[in-house]
């Protein structure tokens, strides 16, 4: 017989995995308002190269010695730390491009197509099965995009690719997070992730930061190709929060998923999607069009369905024989 005793720390657990998925969603939409603010003045790469500093700050003299010292820096993949950073941040430069030129509800509803695109890569990558219902919430969220892309109209626009090419990324940096997640904590993880924002930021900046190629129409482009310049005093807190915000984002959510089982984390993820739109009315004016509504809810939906189905189908497999 189970007592409320035997419960109560699986509950407590789950409490505080859930408040830790929340706070990191909170986080990671405070660093898509940010990004979306000083994409007009700033060039991308000196913005992650600071934002990467100030994270770097943060880690060493918070979440490292809270997670064992200089021990969590040691690691026996350096390789595949190497490859899940060049796809984190890939990721995260296609959706900060898009960030500065499409809606930033739209950036957000596109790139929340990741669970269907991990869904496919798992079948594609890691032999696991999809059934017929899940197959159909992926064509429904593709639908989603589509809707809000509207390829072939006048409206389309090829930076609303962007986001949708770093929820693939992505999708590839979660393949390789379950392939490693054995041997590497989520603490090491978020340490190499930040080194390699840092130091890709930088080449890139040394390459191009002068702005020898900058001046071109599109926001996207000139966000990316912008010169390096001084940053304004107001600015400097925007910097300052996006770092806190982002390194405290990636540990949380990692925490939240190690206290709590993901079906029950995953659904706040979507959490981000009515604050992104809070953000786009309250900073930018813009509010989603009826076909963004429209793709907004069937990406979201579809979204949910696949994280539910996703724990009914791991609930029916004995726990012998499934591994994730």
């Amino acid at each position: 017989m189970t007592t409320a005793k035997d419960t109560a720390p699986d509950e407590g657990n789950n409490a505080m995995g859930a408040a830790c998925a929340l706070t990191a969603i909170l986080c990671f939409s405070f660093v898509d308002l940010g990004i979306k603010l000083l994409s007009e003045s700033y060039a991308l790469h000196q913005v992650v190269f600071l934002r990467s500093l100030v994270s770097l700050a943060v880690f060493l003299l918070i979440i490292m010695p809270l997670s064992g010292g200089w021990s969590v820096l040691r690691t026996r993949r350096p390789g595949a730390h190497l490859l899940r950073g060049a796809f984190i941040v890939s990721a995260n430069v296609c959706l900060f491009l898009g960030l500065a030129a499409l809606p930033i509800a739209d950036a957000v509803a596109i790139f929340f197509i990741s669970p269907l695109a991990i869904a496919v890569m798992s079948v594609v990558f890691l032999g696991e099965t999809v059934g017929p219902r899940r197959w159909a919430a992926i064509v429904l969220g593709l639908i989603g995009v589509l809707l809000i892309v509207q390829p072939g109209t006048s409206a389309f626009q090829t930076a609303s690719l962007l986001p949708a090419i770093a929820a693939l990324l992505y999708g590839a940096m979660h393949m390789v997070t379950r392939k490693v997640r054995t041997t590497e904590s989520a603490t090491t993880m978020t340490f190499y992730v930040i080194l390699t924002f840092l130091i890709s930021s930088a080449i890139i900046g040394v390459m191009i930061g002068d702005g020898r190629y900058a001046g071109g129409p599109h926001p996207a482009l000139e966000f990316l190709l912008r010169t390096w310049g001084p940053v304004a005093r107001a600015d400097m807190w925007i910097i300052l929060m996006l770092g806190v915000a982002g390194v405290m984002g990636s540990w949380l959510i990692s925490q939240a998923y190690r206290l709590s089982e993901a079906a029950l984390v995953a659904p706040f993820e979507y959490i981000a999607m009515p604050i992104s739109i809070f953000w786009g009315v309250a900073f930018f004016g813009t509010w989603p069009l009826l076909n963004a509504w429209a793709g907004i809810i069937l990406i979201i939906g579809s979204g949910l369905y696949m994280i539910w189905r996703e724990s009914v189908v791991g609930a029916e497999k004995p726990k012998s024989r499934y591994r994730r």
